[in-house]
């Protein structure tokens, strides 16, 4: 077997005396899409946060392949690494947040410009002909040098997926990133990710899409109260989960 992607083993993440994460196991393998699903408040969100380091972890271990996030292990002892190392992890991980984030003030190329010049010091020239490429190949070929503000929700969350594959990395996260979308422009967005899973890039996707973590996603996990309730195919836990808490909740969403 290969080093997994992602590999979290019992991780727990506390806000003061609230655990949101009660020992959180999950296994993603290189080229997998992994869908986490549940009701809001689950921990789905502070978890995938979690991997790219973005929170910290209040116990257990994740790895991303075969690094751990954020920490180094010294015998039983982790200690958090340097916000400089931890920047330099995080280059490989790409994340879409629910809300695109796009600086106001820059055009769409421009924004998926900016960190490969600012945080690898490439040349605008070359960090501009990929932000291009990857523009066209989102579907905004034609909307390089508009402004946020002049760009639809769907555009904006097009330009942001754009943006986070500027940097090339390995692995994507998306934290709900159609939930801000009008429902007409849902479709335009979940398309460029399933380019993305046919593509053979490594997603971790919170959502809830049924239909995207039915067709696109490898894994299904439903969570709940910060714990992992089943987790498996998609057809088995979206068509036939076991557990009541799930059809519980799919009984709702369906």
């Amino acid at each position: 077997m290969s080093t997994p992607k992602v590999e979290a083993i019992g991780v727990r993440k506390r806000f003061g005396r609230n655990e949101v994460l009660c020992g959180i196991d999950l296994v993603v393998q290189p080229g997998q899409v992994a869908c986490l699903i549940g009701p809001s408040g689950s921990g789905k969100s502070t978890f995938l946060r979690c991997i790219n380091h973005l929170e910290s972890i209040s116990g257990g271990s994740l790895s991303v392949d075969g690094h751990l996030v954020g920490y180094r292990r010294s015998g039983e002892t982790l200690y958090e690494l340097k916000p400089k190392e931890i920047a330099k992890r995080r280059q490989d991980i790409g994340m879409v947040f629910q809300r695109f984030n796009l600086f106001p003030h820059l055009t769409a190329v421009e924004n998926v410009t900016a960190g490969p010049v600012t945080v690898r010091g490439e040349s605008k020239a070359t960090a501009r002909e990929r932000a291009l490429r990857l523009l066209d190949r989102v579907g905004l070929s034609d909307r390089a040098n508009h402004y946020p503000g002049q760009l639809s929700g769907g555009q904006q969350q097009r330009v942001a997926i754009a943006r986070a594959l500027a940097m090339e990395p390995s692995l994507m996260l998306f934290d709900e990133p159609t939930s801000a979308l009008d429902p007409e422009l849902v479709g335009e967005v979940l398309d460029v990710m399933r380019d993305l899973a046919d593509s053979g890039m490594t997603m971790v996707v919170v959502t809830h899409e049924m239909g995207f973590a039915r067709e696109v996603g490898d894994s299904v996990t439903f969570m709940d109260g910060g714990v992992v309730v089943e987790t498996g195919p998609p057809r088995q836990i979206i068509e036939h989960p076991q557990h009541e808490r799930t059809k519980l909740f799919l009984s709702k969403v369906f």
